[in-house]
């Protein structure tokens, strides 16, 4: 795997007195550094002209040539932008990818991707999906010519079976949201390999941090990096990386043809927050256990849906394919529908909103806040009733955060 400078070059900057700030880091070294020293470094040398340590934000629309036909390697921001190529190569690192491109949320990456498609392609999905994905399928790309079958891939014999003679893409969410269904990436990416099908896994829930589908065979990840990339809940930004020539080829076309681009100050905002990813995940992982645990034992709770519980169907899975259990679970209530919506109103720690992987702990209710786009038939089909609430449990004191849900359960 090849990490390069923001200039291309090499990991250290050259200042004008022609000294070099900071340290000569080689695309060898940077290969062999562990997750961690990898987010804080990646794409993130002293800037050469004051020797900065945090990437500066390049807050410019367009670049100064040395004269015609010959430029520094910059031209104009939707094409090359320094803050946000940094991102691209740390968050390709730490996937395990050789190319990263960055869009101005996680719906543009989605979108963007489909571009590697034409009109008459079959996609067969992971039929629990985020709800915005399910409305850009069905809603946008349907009516563009593209089409669409939504099934259980944590049961690969309903892939088999859905596939047709134009299936070309195979779209995945595990864990899943907001179910938190486990697919076997492995198992899959065989199966499309065998097909001629390319994968594509949205590996937001897990993060970078927990599971890293390119190791598996996996074509294509795609993350919400508003989510636990940039883990404060101030941003919103999309990410997709390869190691494809071809498919980073198409992409990096169609990211500059169409322009869903994010700003350089978005890009120095995720940056910033990948550098904690490893310490956030595991307070994550660790609280989130807990909560399941609890809930779990709970009276007033139906079941939980936590792939760290070993009832969970998906667990020994989880357990293969990923080196933690991550933030995200999911609860029925007794009492139905009314049960669940006064347990997401009364909780005064876990925030009522939509989105998730932030410091904070949210709650929300998804057949009426992210899912709400699917069809009531549909979700009602596929397990999404009205009594399901999803937490997104965040890194404060767990204590907190089992007695914030005990006193909302009471009610």
């Amino acid at each position: 795997m090849e990490v390069m400078s923001r200039s291309g070059e090499k990991e250290a900057g050259v200042s004008s007195s022609g000294k070099t700030v900071g340290h000569l880091r080689t695309p060898e070294e940077l290969a062999r550094w562990r997750f961690e020293t990898r987010a804080i470094h990646v794409g993130q040398e002293p800037e050469p002209r004051t020797g900065a340590v945090v990437v500066p934000i390049y807050q410019t629309s367009t670049y100064a040539q040395y004269e015609v036909g010959e430029h520094t390697g910059y031209e104009y921001s939707r094409t090359q932008n320094p803050t946000r190529e940094a991102v691209e190569q740390c968050v390709a690192s730490l996937e395990g990818g050789k190319y990263g491109r960055a869009f101005s949320t996680g719906m543009a990456a989605t979108s963007t991707t489909m571009t590697l498609l034409k009109s008459g392609d079959h996609v067969i999905s992971s039929a629990d999906v985020y709800g915005g994905t399910f409305r850009v399928f069905e809603k946008v790309f349907r009516g563009w010519g593209l089409e669409f079958s939504f099934v259980d891939t944590s049961n690969l014999d309903n892939v088999v079976a859905a596939a047709r003679p134009n299936t070309k893409l195979l779209w995945l969410e595990t864990p899943s949201n907001p179910l938190l269904q486990i697919t076997d990436l492995a198992a899959a990416s065989d199966l499309a390999r065998d097909k001629g099908w390319k994968v594509v896994v949205d590996n937001t829930f897990a993060s970078p941090y927990l599971q890293r589908p390119l190791e598996h065979g996996v074509d294509v990840v795609i993350h919400s990096a508003t989510k636990f990339l940039g883990g404060h809940s101030d941003v919103v930004y999309g990410m997709l990386v390869t190691s494809d020539d071809e498919i980073h080829e198409r992409i990096a076309f169609a990211q500059n043809a169409m322009g869903a681009v994010p700003g350089p100050f978005d890009s120095w905002l995720v940056l910033r927050g990948v550098k904690t990813l490893g310490l956030r995940m595991e307070r994550h992982t660790e609280n989130a256990m807990k909560v399941a645990c609890y809930l779990d034992e709970h009276p007033k709770v139906s079941r939980v849906l936590y792939p760290g519980l070993p009832s969970f169907p998906g667990h020994e899975l989880a357990r293969k394919q990923m080196s933690g259990f991550g933030s995200m679970l999911s609860f029925y209530t007794e009492g139905g529908a009314e049960a669940a919506k006064k347990v997401c109103n009364k909780t005064r720690i876990f925030t009522l909103a939509e989105s998730l992987g932030g410091v904070e702990s949210l709650i929300e209710h998804p057949g009426i806040m992210t899912h709400a786009s699917i069809p009531e038939k549909i979700r009602k089909e596929r397990g999404l009733g009205d009594d399901l609430v999803r937490l997104s449990v965040g890194i404060e004191q767990v204590d907190d955060l089992l007695e914030d849900l005990e006193q909302a359960l009471a009610g």
